[in-house]
């Protein structure tokens, strides 16, 4: 009987029996079964070692977070699986085809850390406008240089979002108080204007922003889609963030433009390869004149790690495995 942080016993009736894989905050198993879904909770499985377990029992839940890729041949040793909840945002290790094929419903929590990214990117723009990590190592050098860290004010700027979901509302909410022009483009159609940024075209987009600021999931049409061409198309200097996925954005791109002066700032919290240990010549590359780079800010994929968003997720998903719950068929694990 595989491990799991529960106190009722996988024979009694449940709704939901739902095999966790990665670590989560310890406040899960009393939310599901709140919601009538007993876990077993194997945050040490490998990812090799997850298709044996979903073989050997009728889960009909998986929660993930990035440690395996949910593909096809995965979900076939899960023939009972009904959902898979995504402990977090981005879906770009699921296979949303081969879900949609074996009728599993994908559930992420998008809402539980965009309050988070959104704080974040407002940081990270904070930073870059101001020099704020510059201006700290060279202090802790000993160096006391006022004048070359005069920095840039947000108020006045127009800021360009380019996507405008759960993330890029987060951060046009926090702008509101800047005194600066928030413009949004989202290619989703059903994508609806608020009071903290206004819709544009990405021509639009180009023509007035001033900082670009990435939303945009990755998938294969978003491969590089911030690419050279993209970024020629703005008003120059620009300055560029990410908090999306480091995919979306040709990094070579992007150091071509910091290299001519078209590009005059980036703060990345992901990066196109983050297995720092693993990168091809050209990505070393690459790498290597970022962090050198005076006017480049580099984070390690945190803008939506944070305590309160740990627990967050955890409310989230539990929200939407019950809503799920309550208008799916029930199937009782092991029947």
């Amino acid at each position: 009987m595989p491990d799991k942080l529960s106190h009722s016993s996988a024979t009694e009736p449940h709704r939901s029996v739902c095999l966790v894989v990665d670590e989560m905050h310890p406040s899960l198993p009393e939310m599901l079964r709140a919601v009538g879904v007993e876990i077993h909770y194997q945050p040490t499985l490998t990812a090799a070692e997850v298709p044996a377990a979903l073989a050997a029992f009728p889960y009909d839940g998986l929660m993930v977070r990035s440690k395996l890729r949910v593909t096809a041949g995965l979900l076939a040793h899960g023939p009972h699986l009904r959902y898979v909840a995504r402990a977090g945002a981005g879906v770009d290790n699921i296979d949303e085809a081969a879900m949609a094929a074996a009728g599993v419903t994908l559930l992420n929590a998008p809402e539980g850390n965009r309050d988070a990214v959104g704080e974040f990117a407002l940081g990270l723009l904070l930073a870059l406008f101001r020099n704020i990590a510059r201006a700290d190592h060279e202090v802790r050098q000993g160096q006391w240089h006022r004048e070359a860290n005069r920095g840039e004010e947000i108020g006045g700027k127009t800021i360009g979002l380019l996507g405008y979901g759960h993330m890029g509302r987060a951060f046009a909410r926090r702008l509101s108080g800047f005194g600066c022009t928030v413009l949004a483009h989202d290619t989703d159609p059903s994508c609806a204007a608020d009071d903290h940024a206004t819709l544009v075209s990405l021509a639009e987009l180009q023509a007035r922003a001033e900082v670009l600021s990435v939303h945009i999931p990755y998938s294969a049409a978003n491969h590089q889609y911030v690419n050279e061409g993209l970024l020629q198309g703005f008003r120059a200097p620009l300055w560029v963030l990410n908090t999306a996925r480091g995919e979306v954005l040709d990094h070579a791109a992007l150091v071509t433009g910091l290299q001519a002066g078209t590009v005059c700032g980036a703060a990345l919290d992901v990066l196109e390869n983050e297995r720092l240990g693993a990168l091809t010549l050209e990505q070393q590359q690459r790498f290597d004149f970022l962090a050198q780079a005076p006017n480049v800010v580099l984070t390690p994929h945190v803008g939506g790690w944070t305590h309160q968003s740990y627990a967050r997720i955890n409310e989230v998903l539990a929200q939407k495995i019950a809503a799920f719950l309550r208008t799916s068929k029930p199937e009782l694990a092991g029947s």
